[in-house]
């Protein structure tokens, strides 16, 4: 087998344990034989419609079997798969889709409302049968042949294109490489010590990094099998751990907040829970105590989209006696703070984190200076967090070079959402922050200064935002003023706003 890349892991689980379900879902489910033949079938069918090696295969939709299918068909072919967020508004799907310069389009009846609306669509595939135009998936997968296909790839050929919001407001497209993938994979399964006997449970949608490289592949990769969320639902969540005895999941602290706060939380059944990883902000102490008197333990991670994306872990055993800590590096990779030239030498000084590793990608799709502002000649990748590191080597996150707020457990870039506002006629000058919030962690609050004149309310400015910004990014609370501090060198301080 030539293929020693991602694509070649069905046929490589199918041959040694072909009636082992791979995945379980609504929609059935598949071994990995099953997996195989449908992967086979899809890249014949991707292949009979001129897509190879280097070209992009976009998919939209929620948590199902297609979407894995998908990826691992264009990884048989050579072609890089990019996940697109199913929360994303028109025009930004329109944008990553025009940026990654898309082959196709493979999409489910959920996002047929987005598709249908796009100005520049590819070539388009429904998932379900009479979702839209374009070719039909699984008339596509009956009518394409069943050889097995050998397309040389190798570690270093691109795997993913993966969107992250940057700080000037334009979405930039980090390219993790088959190796990226497979490292970080690695990690995972020394980290959390995982067993070809995993029940995990993909709560989070796979168009994140961390449900994908975390969640999903590792498990795949060791043979076990993965329970497919179509979205986040605690009562659903409950149910299917009870049913299938699942073992481990990963999830952002909300999702397991919400775990905590249900009436079922005290009488479920969680008794086949081994481990638990949160990711996507810090985990509040007192909800670690709560799992804990339940006789769970959560692993905290800190990564990022760029490092593919496990970069430091906290083990559970160290949960409380380092509470606050984002951990150690992986096994595999390697972090430190570059610290101005002016701090001192003790562990207490603050720095930004820098990670260093096989799972950091090697660029940003198309965007060269992008690279170069975060990646070193070394090899170094610059997080944009700033740290510090106790005695023992724990990383400490204390505060973000970037603007970047999390809200559930997703990235918000002020710059983007400013960007936005600054298109209504009446809005002269705005900024936005991260402000605390019971719920979601954090939620946007804008500050804007209107036109001389002008009459504009909250409700005005959400529904401008709306369609052209994800929910999630549209700010929570609004407050007009008459000015907006600045610091001495005439930008904006938005640390006195906060």
């Amino acid at each position: 087998m030539r293929d020693h890349g991602l694509g070649s892991w069905p046929a490589r689980r199918a041959r040694s344990r072909p009636g082992r379900p791979a995945l379980l879902s609504e929609h059935g489910t598949l071994t990995y034989a099953d997996l195989f033949a449908r992967v086979t079938a899809l890249a014949h069918a991707l292949r009979g419609l001129g897509l190879g090696r280097g070209d992009r295969v976009a998919y939209l939709g929620p948590n199902r079997p297609s979407l894995v299918e998908s990826m691992f068909a264009a990884h048989t072919l050579g072609a890089v798969f990019v996940p697109l967020n199913t929360r994303l508004a028109t025009a930004e799907v329109d944008h990553q889709l025009q940026d990654c310069g898309a082959s196709i389009l493979i999409y489910s009846a959920e996002s047929a409302d987005v598709v249908e609306r796009l100005t520049a669509a590819p070539l388009l595939m429904a998932v379900d049968g009479g979702a839209g135009s374009g070719h039909d998936y699984e008339e596509s997968l009956r009518a394409a042949p069943t050889d097995p296909i050998d397309e040389p790839v190798g570690h270093d050929d691109p795997a993913l294109i993966l969107y992250t919001s940057g700080t000037t407001g334009s979405p930039k497209g980090a390219t993790l490489t088959h190796g990226n993938v497979i490292w970080n994979c690695l990690n995972t399964l020394v980290e959390l010590d995982l067993t070809s006997d995993e029940v995990t449970l993909v709560s989070a949608p796979l168009f994140h990094v961390a449900a994908l490289n975390m969640t999903l592949l590792p498990t795949l990769l060791k043979g076990g099998v993965a329970v497919l969320m179509r979205g986040w639902d605690p009562d659903a969540c409950f149910d299917l751990v009870e049913r299938h005895g699942v073992t481990w999941m990963f999830g952002v602290p909300t999702m397991f907040a919400d775990l905590a706060r249900s009436p079922r939380w005290r009488t479920a059944d969680l008794s086949s829970l081994r481990s638990l990883l949160a990711g996507g902000a810090p985990v509040p102490l007192q909800l670690i105590r709560t799992y804990q008197e339940r006789g769970l333990e959560i692993l905290q991670g800190f990564g990022l989209t760029e490092a593919a994306p496990g970069a430091l872990i906290l083990s559970a055993e160290m949960s409380t006696v380092k509470a606050g800590s984002a951990g150690v590096p992986h096994f595999f990779s390697d972090a430190r703070l570059a610290r101005p030239a002016s701090a001192g030498t003790e562990a207490d000084d603050a720095g930004e984190i820098l990670v260093e590793g096989p799972t950091i990608m090697p660029g940003y799709w198309g965007r060269p200076d992008a690279t170069a502002t975060v990646l070193s000649e070394d090899g170094w990748l610059r997080t944009g967090d700033v740290g510090r590191m106790d005695d023992d080597g724990y990383f400490y996150i204390v505060d973000r070079i970037k603007d970047m707020y999390i809200s559930g457990g997703e990235n918000v870039y002020p710059a983007e959402v400013e960007s936005q506002l600054l298109e209504h006629p009446d809005v002269e000058e705005c900024a936005v922050i991260g402000i605390p919030d019971d719920r979601w962690g954090e939620v946007g609050c804008a500050f804007v200064r209107t036109r001389p004149g002008a009459s504009l309310d909250r409700e005005a400015l959400t529904a401008f935002l709306t369609g052209r910004l994800a929910r999630y990014k549209i700010p929570h609370t609004v407050r007009f003023v008459e000015d907006l501090p600045r610091t001495a060198s005439g930008k904006v301080h938005k640390r006195a706003l906060r």
